[in-house]
């Protein structure tokens, strides 16, 4: 799974239009909630019913899974891949003399990246304790704390989950005019103002709006980071680069739900019938707000690279890879770039709009001479 995510992530973002990639992010970004949201229809509409019990849901993700994999065997490999290929096989590249430049180019990279990789480490576990904090234990919450039945838990979780694609979607698109760093700070002061809606009342109504409005911000901020991270990143290394630094993030948030059930042990409540109870929702309310304090540190402090046309650098086999500076790809600073020196953008964007676009960069007739 943690070989997945970089990898998707490149290859949907590399191969649509700068100005949709936005959009584009927040609707990748929220497979995350959908798988979630139907784990959650499966979970209130079949396992109750069902003699195997919790184990349909892995059956059915692996079905899932299995009909992913199959979906993505049937598509064609980006054209960025096969211009590396073509461009490999034309200086008579073999896959040793690829994977020795892959290393010593990602060397460099690391040497002269390395605070950039920090931060994008930092960023991840802030956004990873986000959406584990405020997730992996919600539907304890509801049973323990709240009161609620499994099969109202269950429906509370499907309502935040649709929230949850409704910001992706919205703060994603939003991002492509605002700025990514912009779109995700309004999410994450979103997302603190719905926490006392969250975990104050008692109803399920109540409950459930708090739950859609909290994982919108949730959600709607996760929908920058695709692009956010692919665009932060050395270009060449976006795949690998956002991927690991995801999973480290996500490897350093892996305790949320433990952390939050210990605090439980500590912080106690009294329910409406007098019985003594886990106070999970101050729990919740003091951990997301801590979270959401580590996230926004960090990315105040970190670059804005929005429009940067990353899908024009070096592959991480190429030499001089790891040397890229992402800002010679955004917008406004290609036109300062050495004429020709990227052929093959004609051949890779020969469509009319990417063509009018370059065009209006100043740089399109001089790379195409």
């Amino acid at each position: 799974m943690g070989g997945i995510w970089g990898q998707a992530s490149s290859t949907a973002l590399e191969n649509v239009p700068v100005n949709a990639r936005g959009l584009i992010s927040g609707f990748l970004q929220q497979g995350y909630a959908v798988g979630y949201l139907i784990a959650a229809v499966v979970n209130l509409t079949v396992v109750p019913y069902n003699k195997h019990s919790w184990r349909t849901l892995y059956w059915i993700g692996t079905g899932l899974s299995l009909f992913a994999a199959l979906f993505r065997a049937a598509l064609p490999e980006s054209k960025m891949y096969l211009r590396a290929q073509a461009e490999a096989k034309s200086r008579g590249d073999n896959e040793a003399k690829k994977t020795k430049v892959f290393m010593k180019e990602l060397w460099a990279m690391l040497k002269a990246k390395w605070l950039l990789a920090a931060w994008a480490i930092c960023l991840m576990t802030g956004f990873n304790f986000l959406s584990h904090g405020s997730q992996d234990l919600f539907p304890s919450y509801l049973t323990a704390s709240k009161g609620f039945t499994s099969q109202n838990s269950s429906k509370a979780t499907i309502i935040a989950n649709c929230g949850a694609v409704a910001g992706g979607l919205i703060v994603g698109y939003a991002s492509q005019y605002l700025g990514r760093r912009l779109a995700i700070i309004i999410a994450l002061l979103w997302t603190g103002a719905f926490i006392p809606l969250w975990i104050l009342p008692s109803s399920f109504g109540a409950l459930s709006a708090g739950a859609f409005m909290l994982q919108m911000g949730v959600q709607g901020a996760w929908g920058c980071i695709p692009i956010y991270l692919a665009e932060s990143s050395p270009p060449a290394y976006r795949s690998t680069f956002g991927g690991v630094a995801y999973q480290l993030g996500n490897m350093a948030s892996s305790a949320a739900a433990q952390i939050e059930s210990k605090g439980g042990e500590h912080w106690r409540t009294t329910s409406a019938a007098g019985k003594d109870i886990p106070d999970y929702a101050k729990v919740q309310g003091v951990l997301i707000g801590v979270v959401i304090a580590w996230t926004l540190i960090f990315t105040l402090i970190g670059p804005e690279q929005k429009g940067s046309h990353f899908e024009e650098a070096k592959v991480a086999y190429e030499e001089g890879a790891g040397h890229e500076d992402g800002k010679l790809y955004v917008e406004g600073e290609m036109a300062q770039r050495p004429v020709g020196e990227r052929a093959h953008d004609v051949e890779m964007y020969g469509d009319k709009h990417q063509s009018e676009h370059m065009e209006k960069e100043g740089d399109f007739k001089e790379r195409r001479q």
